[in-house]
């Protein structure tokens, strides 16, 4: 009997572990929409946040844009020379950085960059009772902390993003164009002629819905994390490690939904 017992805590143990996560993110989520919505609005703190999140993040992205922009355009040049289709390049790395590259490279870059030092902050506050401080001053921690980060977090990652593309198209002609030798009329052609209005807006949707999902779960992991020291280093590796699948998981989402809309 005690053999079943624990059988079946260890079947359920994922699930029941699973919906508690989603009832902790849920949550959350609603006491930061009703604590946004209501005064006073921090303008400063969120100016701050978005500086953190957008701006601290710019060269990461752009060093990650330029790299997979260049290495991209080399593996289609050598693909595409087995079937003579080399002036296509430009089409398809400027479609793949629009509509997937650019919005998952970003959000995994500021992810692992700013959502685990979102976590870890917050996290320290937990664990040295400054956010229990917090409430007794009559300051809600969750206006106060959770909401500007998250705000950051929609805001600018479509933002990045944008920069992304751009770095990443200047990394594909560098190397087509400059190393291998395609026509760059015809390649810049190809871009402007492939990549249009609704494959630019596909991927900044899916940034905007990457950046939020990022920041809730970073805040999730340090707002409620526990165990001092290491308890922060632990909810610090929990948050990057669910930031980086949720990411995965709500790119798989968002565009099965895109594509069966379209």
């Amino acid at each position: 009997m005690a053999a079943l017992v624990a059988l079946a805590d260890a079947v359920l143990m994922v699930p029941t572990r699973f919906l508690a996560e989603i009832g902790v993110l849920a949550r959350l989520l609603g006491e930061a929409v009703y604590w946004g919505l209501r005064p006073p609005y921090r303008t400063r703190l969120w100016i701050a946040a978005m500086d953190f999140v957008g701006v601290g993040s710019i060269f990461i992205v752009g060093l990650t844009g330029l790299f997979v922009g260049m290495v991209f355009g080399i593996q289609l040049v050598d693909g595409f020379k087995e079937f003579g289709a080399e002036n296509q390049v430009g089409a398809v790395v400027g479609l793949a950085l629009a509509r997937e590259l650019a919005p998952v490279f970003s959000a995994l870059m500021v992810s692992s960059r700013a959502g685990s030092a979102i976590t870890t902050e917050l996290g320290s506050m937990r664990v040295s009772d400054q956010i229990d401080a917090m409430t007794t001053m009559a300051v809600n921690p969750i206006q106060y902390l959770v909401v500007p980060k998250v705000l950051a977090g929609l805001i600018m990652l479509p933002l990045l993003t944008m920069m992304f593309n751009l770095v990443g198209i200047v990394g594909a002609w560098i190397v087509c164009v400059q190393l291998l030798g395609l026509d760059s009329g015809i390649f810049i052609d190809k871009v402007r002629w492939f990549v249009d209005g609704d494959d630019i807006l596909q991927g900044l949707l899916k940034a905007a819905v990457f950046g939020f999902a990022i920041s809730l779960v970073a805040c999730r992991h340090g707002f409620y994390a526990t165990g001092g020291a290491a308890g922060v280093g632990q909810a610090t590796n929990r948050a990057v490690v669910q930031s980086a699948v949720t990411i995965l998981v709500l790119d798989y989402v968002l565009t099965t939904i895109i594509v069966g809309a379209g």
